[in-house]
């Protein structure tokens, strides 16, 4: 886990204030201007957050391996007009790892509890996406909108292409490779796209390096939705945005197609020359995409 005494993370980020002005153009450095960070101990656990803005909240939820350092392309685009959390999920950045039962819903619901944080505009990637629509669907009176960016659902029957590709990490951290397991996982396929950014490349390996490693060789004693979240997408009846990168792996792609068919209203909109990382990979595209439907109220 890494502690909050590691050299400051300014140095992983140049200045470039103007680029976010413009939507963050492709290719630019990423800014990290100053924003208010802590720990929230909520549910039995610790959870680190960083929060700037004000207005309505938006809550930012990351990808495996990953924490609130992928966002850095949206959070000061955001926080012009909304108040924007972010925060690590357990056992990831610099948030606890998971020790009794829990469940990522009711972490998020007792986080922006403890903010002041009433009827968020919820956004999610990958992982993050599944803790986003498990929220939804547990408590769907208690979210203003919904964002999923190349989204996982629970209880996704995966294919057996992605089972193959994604069997070597899971054998490699079983075994206490974490390190390889994480060199595997940098070389999966669905990180093609960043891989040919070398800025994008750069920082997907900083965050994952950084990673503990803990869900690699732990059982997580997560307790996910019952019945699972793809039985329930229906339930969800706020204005929902479901983004999908074009050049992400068929399973997201049904993933994707899954949640705009089952959810009520759900607007589905691709990201043209994106992988699986859209936000990091196209942040101009997502930006301008947020924006446009978080400004719809």
């Amino acid at each position: 886990m890494r502690q909050p005494s590691v050299p400051s993370r300014r140095e992983f980020l140049a200045a470039a204030l103007g680029a976010f002005a413009a939507g963050c153009a492709p290719g630019s450095d990423w800014v990290r201007s100053p924003r208010e960070s802590g720990i929230a101990e909520v549910n039995g656990t610790r959870l680190y957050y960083e929060t700037a803005g004000s207005g309505e909240p938006v809550v930012l939820l990351h990808a495996f391996m990953l924490d609130t350092r992928m966002w850095d392309p949206q959070f000061e685009v955001l926080a012009g007009s909304f108040r924007v959390i972010a925060y690590d999920a357990r056992g990831f950045g610099r948030s606890a790892v998971p020790g009794e039962p829990y469940s990522h819903a009711d972490d998020l619901a007792a986080l922006l509890a403890s903010l002041g944080a009433r009827r968020p505009h919820v956004v999610g990637l990958s992982m993050g996406a599944r803790f986003a629509l498990d929220y939804a669907v547990a408590r769907p009176g208690e979210l203003g909108s919904l964002t999923v960016i190349n989204a996982v659902i629970g209880g996704w029957q995966w294919s057996p292409e992605w089972l193959t590709s994604y069997a070597p990490i899971v054998e490699a951290g079983r075994r206490g490779d974490i390190a390889g397991a994480k060199q595997l996982w940098l070389a999966h396929p669905m990180f093609a796209p960043a891989r040919e950014k070398p800025e994008v490349a750069a920082r997907l390996k900083a965050m994952v390096d950084d990673y503990s490693g803990w869900h690699l060789n732990h059982r997580n004693p997560e307790r996910p939705p019952s019945p699972p979240t793809v039985t329930q997408l229906a339930r969800i009846r706020v204005p929902t945005l479901v983004l999908i990168g074009d050049r992400d792996l068929p399973d997201f792609q049904r993933m994707a197609q899954s949640v705009a068919q089952d959810v009520a209203g759900a607007r589905r909109v691709k990201v043209p020359a994106a992988g699986h990382l859209a936000n990091m990979e196209t942040p101009a595209a997502v930006n301008a995409a947020l924006r446009e439907f978080l400004a719809r109220g």
